[in-house]
């Protein structure tokens, strides 16, 4: 086997994928348009079953006749909603673990798999137990996250760093959209469409079967397409890295010595220890479980009565709200957010997004005094710009959490990341609910009255996050470490 050697710093070998990745990514000057779309697919294929079963869950307990009283049954669909999350803080970090030795691909395509089979069988419980249990499956098998936000810095050359991380999260934010909605129109379909399906068929006995069967479908199709994606995970063997060693030594230069030195001591820093690493998750997740709590909230003031401050929207008029808000977000992700990173930088675009946020949603309350197209019109607006700020920190502080390491513990660093994240998401929701139900009954207070509350405490967290973002507690991660491990 022959290394090869281009600038100094630079040395690749034969056999190893990352270095075939990093190779073609010096020689390829424009945008790896293949790649994202592999990335696209695949995300959006992780995505689907996350949020799908939200609006037939409610009829599936029923089914299922596990509650004696028709109040219990929000209380059992809790535990299977939340199941997903639970599963995925249990195995976050080993798939991230996984992903640093033996390459992104594999996990991605078990992740994959999992989606293939799990979600299936969810559609095909039969028990409220079956329904969990897949569901805790799924999740503890659906370790793609961390994995593909690695993947997509590292499959690009660094001016496309922002666009790949950013494509992630629109992708995943799309695939918290059109989940639901394939969940709403396809479940129970011998009840909304008996001239296309028979009750003694299988999507009768089974009603809501035909949705999970759609997703897997999808990720049928992502299952494929994994065939062309590229390993992006450096592998070299040990008479390799020994060889190495020897050329390295044989350049005698300063700047070399000093650069091996700072990735030996980057490779054995334990990650907890990482302090812009560790700092950029908590700051994270401050982030997320405000932008999960307003998810949550938004659904139930919209939909709420105009007398309790709500919007009296139908569930398929915020259904079409959300749809709008995120196929608009493509539009942002792939021309506008690029150059504000690219201006800005991932920490000051995500201190000016939690700025903005303010005054958007202490405008929210206000809305309901608002009817018709112009009530329609300014809801729209409102929560597209929501759901860009959204996207703008989400995808800054990605950047910023790839940055703090080097190669080789991204997948590590990343199952951290999805971890702590998924427990502000799993906390967020019944938070919201409760701040909800509470504010509901102050509509008469003389202090932030109704929902002028519950977007106050949203306000407060995205203060408070913002004031996290400054140093001394966000310092800035190293900027070596933007470079491949060669």
């Amino acid at each position: 086997m022959e290394a090869s050697t281009g600038p100094l710093l630079k040395v690749y070998y034969d056999n190893c994928p990352g270095c075939k990745q990093d190779r073609k990514n010096e020689v390829r000057r424009g945008v790896p348009y293949r790649e994202f779309f592999f990335i696209w697919i695949v995300t959006l294929c992780s995505a689907l079953p996350i949020a799908s079963l939200f609006p037939f869950l409610y009829f599936m307990i029923q089914d299922l006749h596990v509650a004696k009283r028709e109040e219990d049954i929000g209380f059992y669909a809790g535990f299977v909603g939340s199941a997903f999350m639970i599963g995925r803080v249990l195995t976050s970090v080993f798939w991230g673990i996984v992903a640093d030795r033996y390459g992104r691909k594999p996990v991605i395509v078990i992740s994959i798999i999992s989606v293939i089979i799990f979600n299936t069988m969810f559609g095909l419980s039969t028990s409220y137990w079956m329904a969990i249990v897949s569901r805790l499956l799924l999740g503890c098998f659906n370790g793609l996250l961390g994995p593909i936000r690695a993947y997509a810095s590292e499959v690009c050359r660094k001016e496309y760093q922002a666009l790949g991380l950013s494509l992630v999260s629109s992708t995943r934010g799309l695939g918290l959209i059109i989940g639901p909605a394939i969940g709403g129109f396809f479940a129970q379909p011998a009840k909304k469409y008996p001239n296309i399906f028979s009750v003694k068929s299988l999507f009768g006995r089974f009603p809501y079967f035909l949705p999970c069967f759609c997703i897997s479908l999808v990720a049928i199709g992502a299952l494929v397409v994994c065939f062309w994606l590229p390993e992006t995970l450096h592998m070299h063997d040990k008479w390799e890295i020994e060889d190495l060693e020897d050329s390295l030594i044989r350049c005698e230069t300063k700047k070399y010595n000093e650069e091996i030195e700072r990735t030996m001591l980057a490779s054995k820093q334990s990650l907890l220890k990482n302090q812009p690493l560790m700092s950029a998750i908590v700051v994270y997740c401050a982030f997320a479980l405000q932008d999960t709590a307003y998810a949550e909230i938004f659904s139930l003031w919209a939909v709420s009565n105009k007398t309790y401050g709500g919007l009296s929207f139908s569930s398929q008029k915020v259904g079409e709200v959300l749809a709008i808000s995120g196929f608009s977000l493509l539009v942002y992700q792939l021309f506008l957010y690029p150059c504000f990173e690219k201006y800005l930088g991932p920490i000051s675009s995500c201190r000016a997004a939690a700025i903005f946020s303010i005054p958007l949603l202490t405008s929210y309350p206000f809305m309901s005094k608002l009817s018709g197209l112009k009530l329609f019109f300014v809801v729209n607006c409102a929560s597209l710009l929501k759901c860009a700020i959204s996207v703008t920190i989400t995808t800054g502080f990605n950047i910023l959490q790839n940055n703090a390491v080097s190669q080789h513990q991204r997948g590590a660093a990343n199952g951290i990341s999805v971890t702590a994240l998924s427990l502000s998401k799993a906390v967020a929701p019944a938070t919201a609910g409760a701040l909800f139900s509470w504010a509901q009954k102050r509509q008469q207070a003389s202090f932030l009255s109704g929902d002028h509350m519950v977007f106050f405490v949203l306000n407060v967290i995205t203060l408070i996050g913002f004031l996290l973002t400054f140093k001394p507690f966000l310092p800035l991660p190293n900027s070596k470490r933007r470079s491949s491990d060669p």
